[in-house]
């Protein structure tokens, strides 16, 4: 006569038990990036045919509660894998003395995250605002955003994001940095490329 109520107890403790495992909501605390696992990434042509691919060693950010993203990038940390060529850059183009860092700021909808579930991604279109070399721009783009454990989450560009070197006063650097190579050509666009993770 006992039996129902062993069986109901059981299947009670078993739902509290699936109910405490079950991961909090993206919009449930701050997020932070972690830089050993994030990269942003750029490619340079020049000459008009010769592809070479760079980053950065140091990246932070965050996202708050409210959605509110912010992705430092210390623009001293190029890294080329050609030392002559880091210095170039953070001398004569990025101007690092000046302007140390870049920095990207975006507004997410936490609703848009709510439901996503471990393992589970979202693509949404975002309006972000790139803060370089003293100019600030919006930048429209498209980014997957994958809930890779309960307190780890992947930010990944869709396609790469085209930055004019011009919008940013950075087309006479760019110009100087030809001459210094002897090159008779460098692109002014530049596409750039992130995979950014972030921890709670």
């Amino acid at each position: 006569m006992r039996l129902p109520h062993i069986a109901c107890s059981a299947a009670a403790l078993l739902l509290l038990a699936a109910c405490s495992q079950a991961p909090a909501p993206l919009a449930q605390g701050s997020w932070t990036l972690d830089p050993a696992r994030s990269e942003l990434s750029f490619v340079t042509v020049k000459a008009g045919t010769v592809a070479e691919a760079h980053g950065f060693g140091k990246l932070a950010g965050s996202v708050g509660p409210d959605g509110a993203a912010v992705l430092d990038i210390d623009l001293a940390s190029v890294a080329t894998g050609v030392d002559i060529r880091d210095q170039r850059m953070r001398d004569v183009l990025f101007e690092t003395a000046t302007y140390p860092k870049a920095s990207v700021s975006a507004k997410l909808d936490p609703a848009a995250f709510a439901q996503l579930g471990v393992g589970e991604s979202k693509t949404v279109p975002i309006t972000a605002t790139l803060d370089l070399h003293g100019m600030k721009e919006a930048v429209d783009t498209k980014l997957t955003v994958t809930r890779a454990g309960p307190d780890m989450v992947l930010v990944t560009t869709t396609r790469p994001i085209i930055v004019d070197a011009a919008s940013f006063g950075l087309g006479e650097g760019v110009e100087k940095l030809r001459e210094l190579a002897s090159l008779p050509a460098i692109a002014p666009a530049v596409p750039v490329s992130f995979t950014l993770t972030y921890t709670r």
